[in-house]
């Protein structure tokens, strides 16, 4: 038996009327939610969603039937999923929809949306979206990333707790470099710090960016932070997943919604925060009071921009002085100038056995 449908509605959207098709969908049951009261959500925090989307091109994760146990997100292996990636401006988008060129690491171009108002997030959430990943690019310059992007990826056996505990050394690296971040849940386990760069070095240098910075974390605290691709080498410990900084690879914006039972959503944080920080409670639900109360506490990342050399420096001193050079890219990309070879420890058989 086909669903129930509501009737559409349209919503003024800044002056732009934004149709929403059955806005009476459930998509998060366990907690009530709507069609709408997701596009509502977002529409309530329309401030800080824009400070993160607006201008950078941006993929749509998109869960048209909402989020349900059991629901998956297909991938490359498997294209059987739930929800998909839109990295493509989809079909029939209006033509207020804005997008731009971007290159994949394939060398594959493809136009993908680049939000420039608040009515582009209502559309998309009405498609289903409830994550966006922006690049850390704007349109002005797609090839050379105006944020430093830094997930510490809690590993099994370890939370968000534990990457909240490395958080005040990965400030204190930071500001000894004369730069600083700006903090958020990932919406999950995970904590993520954007760092705000002057647009002047390429993919490959900001990666190899947050190699450094990873690795001088890794030795200030080796017994809580790994730096190792392979996860058989990671224990329990926070990975910092330096290839969230490759071309392509996005973490998904403040704000997002992320697909689960409680719709809890990327809460944007003071570095204070972060110790008593509880990713449970930020929710679609909860999001829009403290939004009206503290207001978007990344609001400050665009009005200071970083020099990047500090950190290119530590890298160049890591290759010269501990022989540490580039590690591995994601298994998708094309084989990279100096990358070692992707193959697993254990699966090495040219690797040196210790006696």
């Amino acid at each position: 038996m086909a669903r129930a449908t509501t009737p559409a509605v349209e919503l003024d959207v800044a002056g732009r009327s934004v149709r929403i098709s059955n806005p009476g969908k459930i998509y998060f049951a366990d907690v009530g939610l709507t069609k709408l009261d997701v596009v509502q959500y977002f529409l309530a925090v329309g401030d800080g969603i824009m400070r993160a989307l607006k201008d950078r091109p941006t993929t749509l994760e998109r869960w048209p039937s909402g989020y349900f146990d059991g629901a998956k997100l297909s991938t490359r292996a498997d294209n059987r999923g739930d929800a998909f990636y839109s990295k493509r401006v989809p079909q029939g988008a209006p033509d207020w929809v804005e997008s731009v060129s971007i290159t994949f690491p394939s060398g594959r171009p493809a136009d993908e949306v680049c939000p420039a108002e608040l009515a582009v997030v209502a559309w998309a959430a009405n498609l289903g979206t409830l994550r966006f990943h922006p690049w850390p690019v704007t349109s002005a310059d797609v090839d050379r990333p105006d944020q430093l992007r830094i997930d510490l990826d809690p590993q099994p056996g370890t939370d968000f707790r534990h990457a909240a505990e490395v958080a005040p050394t990965l400030r204190a690296i930071l500001q000894e470099l004369g730069l600083d971040g700006f903090p958020k849940t990932s919406g999950g386990r995970g904590l993520h710090v954007y760092v705000p760069i002057r647009p002047t070095a390429t993919f490959v240098e900001a990666r190899r960016a947050v190699i450094a910075l990873g690795r001088e974390l890794e030795r200030r605290l080796p017994d809580q932070v790994t730096t190792s691709w392979w996860k058989e080498e990671r224990g329990e410990r926070i990975f910092v997943d330096f290839n969230q900084m490759a071309r392509d690879r996005t973490m998904a914006s403040a704000y997002s919604v992320r697909p689960n039972a409680r719709a809890t959503v990327s809460a944007p944080l003071t570095w204070d925060e972060v110790p008593d920080a509880r990713p449970e409670d930020f929710d679609v639900l909860t999001m829009p009071a403290r939004f009206a109360e503290v207001g978007d506490r990344h609001a400050g990342l665009d009005s200071i921009r970083y020099d990047i050399a500090p950190l290119l420096e530590m890298s160049a001193r890591d290759e010269r002085d501990r022989g540490l050079g580039d590690l591995p890219y994601p298994p998708e990309y094309p084989k990279m100038p100096g990358e070692p070879k992707r193959v697993q420890p254990s699966r090495d058989t040219d690797r040196p056995r210790e006696a």
